[in-house]
C-alpha cells in the first residue's frame, strides 16, 4: 500500500508536467505529491510494510518531484543571483556529504533529521507562496534552514550516526 502511495507522487509529479503554472489543476497535483510524501512512510510503519525497496523508491519519487518542480518554477521565477549562489552551497555541501557518506560508511546514506525534514516541509510551501510573498524572503528563510540542515547532516554521516 505505501509503495502505491509513493507510486502517486511519481505520477502527480509527472502530471505537473502538463498543467499551466499556479493553476488549479497544477495546485492539486502538487498538493497531492506533497501529502503522499508526508503519508507513504506513515502507511509503511502502520502496515508494517517498510522495506529497503520502499526507501529507494521513496527517494526516486521525491528525486523525480523536484526536478519536475525546478523544469516548471525556474523559468517562471525572478531569482536573485545570491540566492543561485546560496542554493549551489548548499547542494556542493549536500554532494560532500553524499561522498562522506560512500567513504566513512561503505554505502549511500541518507539522514532524516528533524532539520532535513523542516527544510523539506518549507521546501514544499514554498511554491504556494510564490504569489504573494517575494521569493527574496521565502528564499532566505529556506537557505537558512537547508545551510543548517546540510552542515548538521555532514556531521552525522561523518560521526557514524545517521538517523
Amino acid at each position: 500500500m505505501a509503495n502505491i502511495v509513493t507510486s502517486l507522487r511519481i505520477v502527480c509529479s509527472i502530471a505537473l508536467l502538463f498543467c499551466p503554472m499556479f493553476s488549479p489543476a497544477f495546485y492539486a497535483l502538487y498538493l497531492t505529491a506533497g501529502v503522499s510524501d508526508m503519508v507513504d512512510g506513515w502507511v509503511a510503519r502502520r502496515t508494517h510494510t517498510a522495506s529497503e525497496l520502499g526507501a529507494k523508491l521513496d527517494t526516486m519519487a521525491d528525486i523525480v518531484f523536484v526536478i519536475v518542480c525546478l523544469v516548471k518554477l525556474l523559468p517562471d521565477l525572478d531569482i536573485p543571483v545570491w540566492l543561485y549562489i546560496w542554493t549551489g552551497a548548499i547542494a556542493l555541501i549536500k554532494i560532500i556529504n553524499i561522498i562522506s557518506g560512500f567513504v566513512v560508511q561503505k554505502r549511500f546514506v541518507a539522514v532524516h533529521s528533524t532539520m532535513n525534514k523542516a527544510t523539506g516541509l518549507l521546501l514544499f510551501i514554498l511554491p504556494l507562496t510564490i504569489t504573494f510573498i517575494d521569493l527574496k524572503y521565502t528564499g532566505a528563510i529556506v537557505c537558512f534552514f537547508a545551510t543548517f540542515a546540510a552542515i548538521k547532516e555532514g556531521h552525522f554521516i561523518r560521526t557514524n550516526q545517521t538517523i
